[in-house]
């Protein structure tokens, strides 16, 4: 059951420890939770809520519960740091909020907001959330409050699946494909959106079930948030694609009547991203590039890492171009900042805070310093750490400063000793054996979180529960302990590891709630893409002996495409016309979709042979090899224990 409290499993040990509630107590008194502001402008246009805050599937299963999140209402307990409390309360804000004259958001209803443009015949969705139910949902509540205009257009503004995956919620391939529902998106889009939810979606889903806590039971000892809003839905992601690229800052396009005035981002908080300004509305949209968080430069989840050097500089741009005709400033996940004054400073301290995160760090490295010595001593200036909207919820220092030198200097910290360590499971046997075995190294650990360290009871029960895994004292003191660390995180994705460390160590795995792929994510991929998407399951050493050449003619493109194993790797490529290359072992005839059904969807290519949908010449039966050298992806891996 997810998103409620479960009776039946062990959910919290539901003691909060001394050093924990001190460390809380203080925080409280330190951070400036006079200043209300952004309660003003969280609550500032509400029309209406979606009652109750419940979304479902076509099935009757909850996808959605925002009202699940009613206890943030109460005061803040000492199981939650006050901050990330505070942070926690403003995102489950839900409901259709007035941002200007002709623009407004749902928000509260996904991890991400919808924003939706008011036109001459209808409106125009920005970032159809996660799921085509949230999606839905939110239209259905904007239309109740402002007539049923329809969706004359979509915005995608960046690659990520909180900004497209409910477009089928708000609008459908017929109206798109007759014209009647353009989709803008930035140059690259499907690319990386495609890529990242399939080369390594299956290990980034695994970890998002940590990062977001979708799976975590709601309350002051579990889910609060994930910082950047309240969680991730779990309905129907989908994917339509662009029928309009943006690919020049400065482009503008009029959709439905809206002049759109566009800055295009790449490399900052996505692949591909941009940014875009609304002249009749004095309104500018930041994606996701200026919230009210620090955002992460690499994703507990896993990603590329991000620059936030040029992050950094876009958003210079993005002030030096936009601020000073601007009356207010939105974005996908949160809430807006009116004012022309208001936003620029809130736009000005973002940019110092990425450009002063990458600065500092190439500054110490360039010292001599590691990643994780630069982590631990970094401090951001006054007048960032004092803004509310510059703190750590999403991202944080600490992990961000790690991916800055990961991003420059790699894994490898220059230390010999660090080049060839022992795996984590040898590794744990031989540090057990040297602190003096399984019972010495736990007696020492309770010892350890009695005193408050919780970082090193972690870091040594680690160690115990990978060298003896079936060891039930040592897990149970482990969950204890990243209870502990939880309970004392600012940060909400932080905070949402450590709990789901402690709930998989008690309950066992839960797998991976929210789903990515889906069969409009899988038709989206390029030839190459398929291609890439079969290489990376290849089963590298059961392949060595292996010779599959294969041909596939694709009837809607007119191209050749050839597939070649061999030494364990997949290569492909184009055939060229007039080409001299040895005969293929079979050639397939077949369209684009069913190439991505027979390759990567496990459908039956035999089947389609027999019904006339493909035509296959040579030895078919090759192609059942090369099939049976794939590996399949496991979605409940391990993560907590080996």
């Amino acid at each position: 059951m997810v998103g409620r409290w479960r009776k039946d499993v062990a959910v919290s040990q539901a003691d909060v420890s001394a050093t924990v509630k001190t460390q809380n107590g203080q925080a409280m008194q330190d951070l400036p939770f006079t200043d209300e502001q952004d309660f003003a402008d969280a609550q500032r246009g509400f029309l209406g809520a979606l009652e109750p805050g419940v979304v479902t599937d076509a099935a009757g299963k909850t996808v959605w519960d925002g009202d699940g999140f009613a206890f943030l209402e109460e005061e803040c307990p000492d199981s939650v740091h006050p901050s990330l409390w505070r942070q926690s309360r403003l995102c489950a804000m839900q409901g259709l909020y007035e941002v200007t004259d002709g623009i407004y958001q749902v928000r509260g209803l996904d991890l991400s907001n919808m924003t939706l443009v008011e036109g001459d015949a209808g409106v125009v969705v920005i970032d159809p959330l996660i799921s085509a139910e949230t999606a839905a949902a939110g239209l259905e509540l904007y239309r109740r409050h402002r007539g049923e205009r329809p969706v004359t257009g979509v915005i995608y503004t960046h690659s990520h699946i909180d900004h497209f995956g409910g477009v089928k919620g708000v609008t459908t391939d017929k109206d798109v494909a007759a014209g009647r529902c353009p989709i803008l998106a930035p140059v690259g889009f499907v690319e990386h959106a495609v890529a990242e939810n399939v080369y390594a979606g299956t290990a980034m889903a695994r970890r998002a079930a940590y990062m977001y806590g979708a799976a975590l039971p709601r309350g002051p000892v579990g889910s609060i948030g994930a910082g950047l809003g309240p969680t991730t839905s779990t309905g129907t992601p989908t994917l339509i694609p662009p029928t309009v690229h943006i690919g020049r800052t400065g482009q503008t396009e009029t959709v439905d009547g809206v002049e759109i005035e566009f800055q295009l981002t790449p490399g900052t908080e996505a692949p591909s991203e941009m940014n875009f300004y609304f002249p009749a509305r004095r309104a500018l949209c930041m994606a996701e590039n200026a919230t009210h968080t620090l955002h992460n430069l690499l994703t507990l989840r896993g990603a590329l890492v991000r620059d936030p050097h040029v992050w950094s500089k876009y958003l210079t741009e993005s002030i030096n171009a936009f601020a000073g005709r601007s009356d207010v400033v939105f974005a996908s996940h949160h809430w807006p900042t009116w004012g022309t004054e208001r936003l620029t400073e809130f736009l000005s301290l973002q940019r110092d805070l990425y450009g002063y995160l990458h600065d500092q760090t190439l500054r110490a490295l360039n010292k001599g310093a590691t990643g994780m010595e630069i982590a631990e001593e970094l401090v951001l200036p006054p007048a960032i750490e004092q803004a509310w909207h510059t703190h750590g919820y999403y991202g944080s220092v600490s992990h961000n400063v790690k991916a800055i030198y990961q991003r420059y200097m790699g894994w490898f910290d220059g230390n010999p000793s660090s080049l060839w360590q022992h795996p984590p499971v040898e590794s744990a046997k031989r540090h057990v054996e040297f602190m003096g075995g399984t019972d010495a190294v736990i007696a020492k650990a309770r010892e350890s979180f009695e005193a408050g360290d919780f970082r090193w009871v972690a870091q040594v029960l680690n160690y115990v529960v990978f060298a003896d895994p079936g060891n039930a004292e040592a897990k149970a003191l482990q969950a204890d302990t990243l209870e502990q660390l939880g309970f004392g995180s600012e940060n909400g994705t932080w905070r949402n590891f450590f709990l789901m460390g402690a709930y998989e160590l008690r309950n066992g795995p839960v797998g991976t709630p929210t789903q990515t792929a889906s069969p409009d994510i899988a038709g989206a991929l390029s030839v190459e893409q398929v291609f890439d998407a079969a290489a990376l399951r290849i089963d590298g050493p059961r392949a060595w002996d292996a010779r599959v050449a294969i041909d596939w003619r694709l009837t809607d493109s007119g191209g050749v495409h050839r597939t070649e194993l061999r030494n364990g790797l997949l290569v492909h490529f184009d055939v060229e016309a007039g080409a001299v290359l040895p005969a293929p072992d079979a050639a397939f005839t077949l369209t684009r979709a069913d190439l991505i059904a027979a390759v990567v969807g496990g459908g039956d290519l035999e089947q389609m042979v027999a019904d006339g949908r493909v035509t296959a010449e040579g030895d078919a039966g090759k192609l059942a090899e090369l099939v049976g050298y794939l590996d399949s992806p496991d979605p409940d891996f391990a993560i907590v224990t080996p």
